[in-house]
């Protein structure tokens, strides 16, 4: 078979001893396999690295192979790791290289994990963070820097009790680079590296890849673990970099605790941002707090960046008052900082294309005592990089001292003005690099022009059309709301189909996807549609083969997650959002509304249960419309019909206050313990 060729596929076996099973992953570089190896009887996860429309022999095709080697190589140095993704073994099969890793099982990334959960608290995104940084140190002791932190490459998986999410791995050391190695680079160095929108602004601006440029990658993601979004996240690649470089990040909302270190880790300046050990003694504090309480300072020790505000008027770590007005917490004022273990490298523990490489098939737990943090002591964090307060005068204020100018000399504004020249040259600068960027990278819209979308559609993504999707039959032009909330987006990602090939994707799409997604559309309170994203000839190899299954709203918006994409405590925003089914939580104020209900497991405690959705058969101006409701559902939806008795349940009728307002009279009807109550009563 020639090298790049699309035969490859589930059964095939791999340089007679990988058995392909299933395919698990795929990118622009290739897939990731289920593979049995049928030397060692056990599973692994095998990389394919492959070059379609690549000409043989090329540059690209020189550098692809050159990648599959470093990351084979930089992954097998931190072997062991109990927070990187561990590699056996690299080879070359029929021209293409292949990556054998250990095969982690019911892995997802952590995009993934949060459109099926919502965003993390504090504490768990600062677990995931530490962990994250562990590996990250690991390799920087060694000269390895990653060069592409970010979501897509952080697994949870699940531990050997079985326990959702607590091993932590970081994975694909694909474009990491060791700057002292001998081997020659596979990347030229005028063309960027790494993922636009997790950049560190240094890098976007062609400086060298450093272990402060991974910091600021990590400070990245820990926002987009808590946020549901990138703090750069924006249409297109040349915007997500012009913001790196030119904008501020915007103030984190739901980080809590873990904002000053986010805040820390995304200074634009290196020399200025919060080092490893601090960030991990910062991130540390927060998952498990001291015991005893700060120790109180006098005013005459105050930290140098004491009295500083954060970029929405919170005052900074150090500051009497934190952010939203408590106190801040000791964890961002380390006394201890943190230092891995020594880290040593087994001899022999790596011999690629080797016959007979030792591993270990899915290992579970790293070996005892291996890369465990042990606390040092060192200095509170310098981050904020604020230069020592001016000394008190002899009254205790502070004074500021203003150069004098002589009289009749008008102050000069040059400095400002070659300012404002300087950032107009950047700007410049950088729309003309980031446009020969997309030349040279010639990148293809995953679902052509018209659909506009940059980057292949993933499971839990929710999009706005361009004009909305109710209006149009046709896919318009799309756009992603990273909120899947605020925007009232139109419609939302619930599954993907994978086709064998582009001509079936275009001709079974939609059926597929409409049969896909009926389930949860039949059970919807608000009517939608089954909507295919196909990719064109040109990006299908970049959405893996992969035809996106909407669901949107007939008449409007669907107002956030549907279906099994909900998570569980998610409050509603409207009656759309229910289905039947559903066990619905209270969460105080006015509770003839959805938006005073939360989605919580029927198993848990809960006010109600939705078992039907009808509507108004007529509507009474003069009279109550919440009342309305209550009389429609005890006639749709009596508690008898249910197996409930009418003296212990009643049908509590739920409207959507904005369909209302549009004349389209929704009902969801609840069944509630106790008596209705009175008119007035509620």
């Amino acid at each position: 078979m020639a090298p790049g060729s699309p035969e490859s596929g589930v059964g095939r076996v791999i340089a007679g001893r990988y058995r392909l099973l299933d395919r698990v992953g795929s990118g622009g570089m290739g897939h990731v396999w289920l593979a049995h190896d049928q030397r060692l009887a056990c599973d692994v996860a095998l990389k394919e690295i492959r070059f379609r429309n690549l000409p043989e022999g090329g540059e690209e095709q020189e550098s692809r192979i050159a990648r599959a080697r470093a990351e084979a190589r930089n992954a097998a140095v931190l072997r062991g790791h109990p927070h990187v993704v561990t590699v056996h073994d690299v080879l070359e099969y029929e021209g293409l290289p292949w990556i054998v890793m250990e095969y982690v099982a019911g892995a997802e990334d952590l995009r993934d994990w949060l459109a099926r959960r919502g965003p993390l608290a504090p504490a768990e995104c600062a677990r995931i963070g530490l962990a994250v940084l562990d590996a990250l140190t690991a390799g920087h002791e060694r000269g390895i820097m990653h060069r592409d932190v970010k979501p897509a490459n952080i697994l949870l998986a699940p531990d050997r009790a079985g326990t959702p999410g607590a091993r932590i791995l970081l994975t694909d050391y694909g474009i990491s680079v060791q700057p002292d190695s001998p081997e020659p680079r596979w990347t030229r160095t005028s063309i960027l590296v790494g993922t636009a929108g997790y950049l560190a602004p240094e890098r976007a601006t062609g400086g060298p890849p450093t272990a402060a440029a991974d910091l600021f990658s990590l400070g990245c993601t820990l926002y987009f673990g808590v946020e549901g979004f990138g703090p750069f996240d924006r249409e297109s690649d040349l915007a997500a970099i012009t913001a790196l470089v030119l904008e501020e990040a915007p103030p984190p909302r739901r980080a809590g605790a873990l904002r000053p270190v986010v805040e820390a880790l995304l200074v634009k300046d290196p020399a200025r941002r919060i080092s490893a050990a601090d960030a991990a003694a910062a991130l540390a504090r927060i998952i498990t707090p001291e015991p005893h309480p700060p120790t109180r300072v006098d005013t005459g020790s105050r930290p140098p960046w004491a009295g500083l505000v954060t970029s929405d008027g919170a005052p900074a770590p150090g500051s009497p008052v934190g952010d939203q007005g408590f106190a801040t917490p000791a964890a961002y004022t380390p006394t201890a900082t943190y230092t891995p273990t020594a880290r040593t490298r087994t001899p022999g523990a790596y011999s690629p294309n080797a016959a007979g490489t030792p591993y270990a098939c899915s290992p579970t737990a790293p070996a005892p005592g291996a890369y465990t943090p042990q606390p040092g002591q060192g200095q509170g964090p310098p981050w904020y990089g604020a230069p020592p307060a001016p000394a008190p005068g002899p009254s205790g204020r502070r004074r500021r001292r203003r150069p004098r100018r002589p009289s009749g000399r008008r102050r000069r504004r040059r400095p400002r003005l070659l300012q404002a020249l300087a950032a107009v040259v950047l700007a410049l600068g950088m729309a003309a690099g980031g446009v020969w960027y997309a030349v040279a990278h010639k990148a293809v819209p995953p679902y052509g022009d018209a659909v506009g979308l940059s980057a292949p559609l993933r499971k839990g993504d929710c999009v706005l059309g361009s004009p909305p999707l109710w209006t149009t039959a046709e896919v318009p032009r799309l756009r992603l709301d990273p909120t899947c909330k605020d925007a009232r987006p139109d419609a939302q990602v619930m599954d993907l189909y994978k086709a064998p090939s582009y001509e079936a994707a275009r001709s079974e799409g939609a059926q597929r996807c409409q049969d896909r997604t009926k389930d949860t559309a039949d059970k919807l309170a608000w009517n939608v549609r089954s909507m295919a994203v196909v990719p064109t000839r040109e990006g299908f190899d970049a959405t893996g083969g992969t035809v996106a299954c909407l669901l949107a709203g007939k008449y409007g918006p669907v107002y956030g997650p549907l279906g099994a994409l909900r998570p569980y405590g998610m409050t509603f925003e409207d009656a759309t959002q229910m289905q039947r089914d559903d066990c619905l939580g209270h969460v105080g104020g006015d509770a003839r509304v959805s938006t005073h209900f939360e989605l919580v497991a029927c198993d848990k405690d809960h006010e109600g249960r939705v078992v039907q959705i009808t509507h108004l058969k007529s509507y009474a101006s003069g009279k109550d419309p919440d009342e309305q409701a209550n009389d429609q559902c005890a006639l749709d939806a009596p508690p008898e019909r249910y197996g409930l008795s009418p003296d212990t349940h009643w049908s509590h009728g739920l409207r959507s206050k904005g369909l209302w307002a549009k004349g389209y009279y929704l009902v969801v009807c609840s069944t509630e313990q106790g008596q209705r109550p009175a008119q007035g009563d509620r």
